[in-house]
């Protein structure tokens, strides 16, 4: 069964900001018919976690690590 949120649920789940969900990563990174869906055609956009969890290790495992800051000062 799948775990369906909201981009405010997502954002809490993903530490991104609903903003930067809704005009940076939608529709670039998330995509419309895996990542998410429109019920019943309208506005309401709900978020496919289990799909979006498994692409982000994807993406952490193709670079060999979790993205980190760069250190300043060493």
């Amino acid at each position: 069964m799948a775990t369906y949120l909201t981009t405010e649920e997502l954002s809490a789940r993903i530490k991104y900001d609903t903003r930067t969900i809704r005009d940076r990563l939608k529709d670039s990174v998330l995509i419309e018919g895996k990542h998410y869906f429109r019920p019943f055609g309208g506005r309401k956009i709900l978020f496919i976690w289990e799909q979006i969890e498994q692409d982000m290790y994807n993406a952490a495992s193709l670079t060999g690590s979790i993205p980190m800051t760069a250190s300043r000062g060493m």
